[in-house]
């Protein structure tokens, strides 16, 4: 389906936005919640496997190809390595920031993606209000930084630059699908190339670590694993791309400002975590940010 041929958002369209939008915010304090029982990147590791076990199984029911050459191997590997990386820095900085600001600086990735795009690929040149919303959202970031050397030390800022450090590789894995032959493969195929490298690297990762693993089963952690393979890395990525086969993709990338601020609200709701006046500033600027930049053009 073509550009041209996608529709506006309807009920059914914004109902699967919300959903989603609320579950990838929920994904850090899932995370979070479960660190005593297992380790924070082989927990990333578990949800790759479970993830990727599925969308392969998803994919041979409905007779989807997955292996036939179409020239994708190459940007597929370094798009699944970029993934790997992303939720590696994702992991393993939780232990040392709270979940509200780790998902705040990795929605960072929007504006960084914008301005890749910008860069690499014809046509996506930045208009003038998303050059606003990308200083707006850096802005952000940088107050946030600043509560965090203020009010956590240096420890939090550690936690905090590790999702710096994953925003930026969810914006190049972005890039490089859109600017290589990954743009015309299917959603199935693409996400089958992210799934499996970081199901392979993330294990790997761990051990390198010395990471315990898996300490305990407890009721809380089987759930959690659950949800952060079945429902997020799963079928609210397939809800994901099946919205992008069908509505306007600018319409649907707005409801991204959402995403850090009900993480945020998750957090404090279900972590206890606090949210100085500074740092919520912060996560307003970079959610204002991410509209900005995802607003549809006007045109002239």
């Amino acid at each position: 389906m073509n550009q041209a041929s996608r529709r506006v958002l309807d009920a059914r369209a914004y109902a699967l936005m919300l959903g989603c939008s609320l579950l990838w915010g929920l994904q850090q304090v899932a995370v979070k919640a479960t660190l005593a029982d297992i380790s924070p990147v082989m927990q990333g590791a578990m949800r790759s496997i479970i993830a990727g076990a599925l969308l392969f199984g998803w994919a041979r029911v409905r007779s989807l190809p997955l292996f036939e050459r179409d020239g994708t191997l190459g940007p597929g590997l370094l798009a699944g390595l970029l993934f790997a990386g992303e939720f590696f820095f994702i992991y393993y900085g939780l232990p040392y920031t709270s979940a509200s600001r780790m998902i705040v600086f990795v929605y960072l990735a929007p504006c960084l993606t914008a301005l890749g795009l910008a860069l690499l690929v014809p046509g996506e040149r930045l208009s003038t209000l998303q050059w606003l919303g990308t200083l707006l959202a850096f802005g952000g970031i940088v107050v946030a930084f600043a509560d965090g050397l203020v009010g956590g030390g240096a420890v939090t800022v550690v936690g905090d630059l590790c999702g710096v450090l994953a925003a930026t590789l969810w914006a190049a894995t972005t890039v490089v699908i859109r600017a290589t032959r990954l743009a015309r493969a299917s959603a199935t195929k693409t996400l089958g190339y992210q799934l499996g490298m970081s199901a392979l690297l993330l294990p790997l990762a761990s051990l390198a670590l010395g990471e315990p693993g898996v300490m305990r089963l407890t009721p809380l952690a089987v759930t959690s694993l659950l949800y952060q393979g079945v429902i997020v890395a799963f079928a609210s990525y397939l809800v994901w791309f099946w919205l992008l086969t069908r509505y306007l993709a600018g319409r649907l990338a707005v409801f991204g400002f959402l995403t850090p601020l009900a993480g945020v609200a998750f957090g404090v709701l279900l972590l206890g975590e606090r949210v100085t006046l500074l740092f919520g500033l912060g996560a307003l600027l970079v959610g204002g940010g991410i509209a900005l930049v995802n607003a549809p053009r006007v045109k002239a």
